[in-house]
C-alpha cells in the first residue's frame, strides 16, 4: 500500500505536552495543547519547514529503483494522511547540557487510519522525528500535489549514539556569508547533528564584529564587508536553536591570534616574522598573544564581557582554543623571554586560569584543544570539555584523565587534510 500526504489542505498538527494536558480541537496547519509556549512554537515552526520540504523540496522515487525501471508511484492509492499527533512527554530545558539533551523519539505510521504518531520527551526529539518523516516520503515525478511513501506500517524508535554530533566551520581562514551558514544549519538538522563549532577567529582574519572593540573586525577582516555583525551572529544562534543545534563559538588563543595585531599590535608577539615564520608558528602568519601581560588580561576580560552574554542564552559552552602554542615565539616575549617549555608553562597556566575565570564569570564552561592538557599540563576546571584532533590515542588519554572529550582525529575527520595531507 502507499501512504499519501495530500497538499490540497494543510495537514493538521495536534501537539500535546502531556504533563500539562488540556483539550485542543480544530483543523488547520497546526494546533497545540500544553503550557510550554516556547516548545510549542519550536515544534510548530519545525512542522512548517517539514511541510514545505514534503511538498516543495522532496526527493523523487527513481533514486530508490534500478536504472531504467521507470517507477512511478500512484498518489491516488493507499491511505491519505489527514493528521499528525505529536506528544511531548517532558519539558524543554533552555540550554540543555549533553546529558540533558533528550533527543530520542518514536514515530509510527499505521497501515491504515490516516494518522502519523510521534512521541518524544523533548522538542529536540520531535525535531529529529520531523527530519525522519520528511525523508520517508517522496514526490512523484509527475506533479500531483502529493508526497508518497512506500509500504506500511512504519515503526521507528530512534536515539543518538553520541551526545555531540557536530561540524567545525572555520570562518576565519575562509569567510562564508551568513546565508551559507544558515543553509549549513539546515543540512546539519536534516542529518540530526546537534552542534556547530564556529571557529570564528584566527591568524588569517578576525571577521567577528565586537562592539567593545570595533577596530578588531574593521582592520582584521580580509576585506570590508567580510564580517559578521552582532545581528548576523544572533541570526545564526536563533536559526540553530530553532533546529535543535547549539553553536559553540571559538576564539582561539593564545596562538592563532595574529589578526588582533592589525588593530592592537602591542598585544601580540612575533607578528608575521619573515622569512622564517615556520620557526614561530604552525602556519603563517606567525604571532601569539603575549603572556604575563596585564594589557592582554584586560583585553580578554573586556572581550568576553561583550561576546559571552550574547552566547550564553543559547549554550553553556565557549571554546577558548589552545592548540599549536609555539615555544620559540615566547623567547621574543618580554614577559617570558624563553623557549623552554617548563619555564613557559607557569605563564601559560596563569593566562588560562584568567581565561577560565572570565568564562565562569559569564556563566559558561570552557572547551579547549587537547594540547592544553596533553602537551602543557594546564589545570582545567572539571567541567571543561577537551577537543582532540591529532590522534585517537589523544581521546583515550583525555577521557582517562577524567574529562569529557570531543574526538575529531584530523586523519579521518578533517575535510582539508588527512590521508596523506
Amino acid at each position: 500500500m502507499l501512504g499519501v500526504f495530500s497538499s490540497t489542505l494543510p495537514i493538521p498538527l495536534l501537539f500535546v505536552i502531556v504533563p500539562k494536558l488540556i483539550q485542543s480541537q480544530g483543523y488547520g496547519g497546526s494546533h497545540s495543547s500544553g503550557g510550554d509556549s516556547a516548545s510549542s512554537k519550536k515544534v510548530r515552526d519545525a512542522w512548517a519547514r517539514t511541510h514545505d520540504a514534503l511538498f516543495k523540496n522532496n526527493i523523487v522515487p527513481w533514486k530508490f529503483h534500478p536504472k531504467g525501471s521507470n517507477f512511478e508511484p500512484s498518489p491516488g492509492s493507499g491511505t491519505k494522511i489527514t493528521k499528525i499527533v505529536v506528544t511531548q512527554t517532558g519539558e524543554d530545558l533552555a540550554k540543555p547540557d549533553y546529558q540533558d539533551m533528550k533527543e530520542a523519539y518514536n514515530l509510527y505510521i499505521p497501515a491504515s487510519c490516516g494518522t502519523i504518531f510521534i512521541d518524544a520527551e523533548s522538542s529536540l526529539g520531535i525535531l529529529h522525528a520531523f527530519s525522519t518523516l520528511g525523508q520517508l516520503f517522496y514526490a512523484p515525478t509527475k506533479k500531483s500535489g502529493s508526497a508518497v511513501w512506500g509500504k506500511g506500517p512504519v515503526k521507528i524508535n530512534d536515539k543518538p549514539k553520541f551526545p555531540h554530533r557536530g561540524l567545525n566551520l572555520d570562518v576565519s581562514r575562509q569567510w562564508y556569508p551568513k546565508e551559507t551558514i544558515l543553509k549549513t544549519l539546515d543540512a546539519l538538522s536534516w542529518n540530526k547533528m546537534n552542534r556547530l563549532h564556529l571557529h570564528a577567529t584566527d591568524s588569517q582574519s578576525w571577521p567577528l564584529e565586537i562592539p567593545a572593540f570595533p577596530e578588531l573586525a574593521k582592520k582584521g577582516a580580509y576585506a570590508p564587508g567580510l564580517t559578521y555583525s552582532p545581528q548576523d551572529l544572533q541570526d545564526i544562534l536563533d536559526c540553530a536553536e530553532a533546529r535543535g543545534i547549539q553553536v559553540i563559538v571559538e576564539i582561539d588563543m593564545p596562538g592563532h591570534t595574529t589578526s588582533i595585531a592589525e588593530a592592537y599590535p602591542d598585544l601580540i608577539v612575533g607578528k608575521n616574522i619573515q622569512p622564517d615564520w615556520s620557526t614561530y608558528a604552525a602556519q603563517p602568519p606567525s604571532g601569539s598573544l603575549k603572556l604575563n601581560n596585564k594589557a592582554v588580561d584586560s583585553f580578554i576580560t573586556k572581550l568576553f564581557k561583550d561576546l559571552l552574554p550574547r552566547l550564553n542564552k543559547h549554550t553553556k559552552y565557549f571554546h577558548t582554543g589552545g592548540d599549536e602554542v609555539n615555544e620559540n615565539i615566547y623567547k621574543l616575549d618580554p614577559g617570558v623571554g624563553t623557549n623552554e617549555k617548563p619555564k613557559i608553562q607557569p605563564h601559560l597556566q596563569k593566562f588560562f586560569s584568567h581565561v577560565q575565570s572570565e568564562v565562569k564569570a559569564q556563566k559558561m564552561s570552557p572547551v579547549v584543544w587537547e594540547e592544553m592538557l596533553l602537551d602543557w599540563n594546564i589545570t582545567l576546571p572539571a567541567e571543561t570539555i577537551v577537543q582532540t584532533w591529532r590522534s585517537d590515542d589523544a581521546s583515550v588519554k583525555t577521557t582517562t584523565a577524567g574529562y569529557r572529550t570531543i574526538g575529531g582525529n584530523y586523519n579521518y575527520w578533517y575535510l582539508d587534510c588527512g590521508h596523506g595531507q
